[in-house]
């Protein structure tokens, strides 16, 4: 494809300023880098950001959510619900436990799960529900926890925590969507548990890292439950290594032989910098998705719509559909983007596409809508280093680069 121009335009670089940098030297020289007082201080900014008793930090998302599924008392024997169209760790960590992955396709023309199919997916086995809140979008919890409390019954609890809930546990993947909110509640204050990526693609970013959250109004004992996830997350230990430096305080126990899997103070320095900036960030999302929106409405593109009259997503990633082309076509047009210099993604190939859940007795042919959704996707650069020049390259760009692609298949079709 011919243009006049090549810009330099990534996917997700990460927008790192001399204050994030000058924190984490601060972190280095205060001789403390590991868990320490600034991931606790981290810790403490985002439960008050979401308005939340508590936070957990820990070293990804996907920690978040299999030690959340461990300290729930899920495993062997168990099942556990989540979306078809998502990213691998939504599924995996449900594997990790030992219990049975059951997917839900999505529902026609949507990136969500499709509601009226998963009151079928629950049986007297199910013991928790993972909703993806792709793209920073937040789900309809409105929905899922209506279904939820019609199949009630069917519920069957293992243990005191389980028997404190006496329903299906609703588990966001929010991994996108620190920060949305819906109805006037941000996410973190709607699902039992939510958990969030700090990776490094991600809108607020620690290089590596998530967090989980829970409910204030479910009657879990707070303390007791973040010590559970220090516990799950730093070997089982009794004191992590900032209560062993205490005088006299070296001993400890070992409670049981858990994982590793904590935040480090480094880390917790960038996201300390990272978070004091978010509000401003995401605003310069919103700006982005609304040039895209305004540009690609006469191409006919059918897009995630991430803001609403009672919702507003994070922004994170912009999902386009294109009309008219397949799979095929769809990645001859990622390549004409690469050749203009703008990187694109596809978000996501439905699990059941992949060797792994292949391997686990899954098969597209049953989830036609992920699919669907799947074969004509393309993901924009949607980042706050993107100028408004980058963002009309990149429409003028995809304008072009689907022009050629269609203009091609009419010539192959005569």
């Amino acid at each position: 494809m011919n243009y006049i121009k090549v810009r330099n335009i990534p996917f997700s670089p990460p927008d790192i300023t001399d204050a994030e940098i000058e924190e984490v030297i601060k972190a280095m020289k205060s001789g403390w880098i590991t868990t320490g007082p600034r991931t606790k201080e981290f810790e403490r900014k985002i439960a008050e950001y979401i308005g939340v008793n508590k936070a957990v930090c820990l070293n990804s998302a996907t920690a978040a959510m299999e030690l959340t599924l461990r300290i729930l008392g899920i495993g062997p024997g168990d099942e556990v619900i989540t979306s078809a169209y998502t990213y691998t760790a939504s599924a995996s960590i449900i594997d990790h436990v030992g219990a049975k992955i059951i997917l839900v396709d999505t529902a026609p023309d949507s990136f969500e799960m499709d509601y009226s199919k998963l009151a079928d997916a629950i049986t007297d086995k199910t013991k928790a529900i993972i909703p993806v809140d792709i793209a920073g979008k937040m789900c309809d919890y409105d929905t899922i926890y209506k279904v939820v409390e019609r199949k009630k019954e069917l519920f069957k609890t293992n243990n005191e925590i389980q028997g404190l809930f006496n329903r299906i546990i609703v588990m966001a993947d929010a991994a996108h969507a620190f920060g949305a909110e819906r109805k006037g509640m941000k996410c973190g204050q709607v699902a039992d548990f939510t958990s969030f990526s700090f990776h490094a693609v991600k809108n607020l970013t620690t290089a590596e890292g998530g967090a989980v959250v829970w409910r204030n109004d479910l009657g879990l004992d707070d303390e007791w439950l973040y010590k559970q996830f220090m516990l799950y997350s730093l070997h089982g230990q009794s004191k992590d290594a900032l209560a062993k430096t205490q005088i006299g305080s070296w001993e400890y126990d070992i409670v049981y032989p858990a994982y590793k899997c904590n935040m480090t103070d480094i880390l917790a320095s960038l996201g300390l910098i990272q978070l004091s900036r978010y509000e401003g960030q995401m605003e310069r999302r919103k700006g982005i998705i609304k040039a895209y929106d305004k540009a690609f409405i006469e191409l006919g593109i059918k897009n995630l719509k991430h803001y609403g009259e009672d919702f507003a997503s994070t922004g994170h990633l912009y999902l386009a559909r294109i009309p008219g082309i397949g799979e095929t076509e769809r990645n001859e047009t990622i390549i004409n983007m690469a050749e203009a210099g703008i990187a694109t993604n596809v978000h996501y190939k439905p699990l059941p596409m992949f060797t792994a859940y292949k391997n686990l007795g899954f098969d597209i042919k049953d989830y036609p809508n992920a699919y669907k959704q799947y074969v004509n996707e393309i993901t924009l650069p949607l980042h706050t280093l993107l100028s408004d020049e980058d963002v009309e390259h990149v429409c003028e760009s995809l304008k072009m680069a689907i022009g050629e692609v269609l203009n091609r298949g009419a010539t192959v079709a005569q």
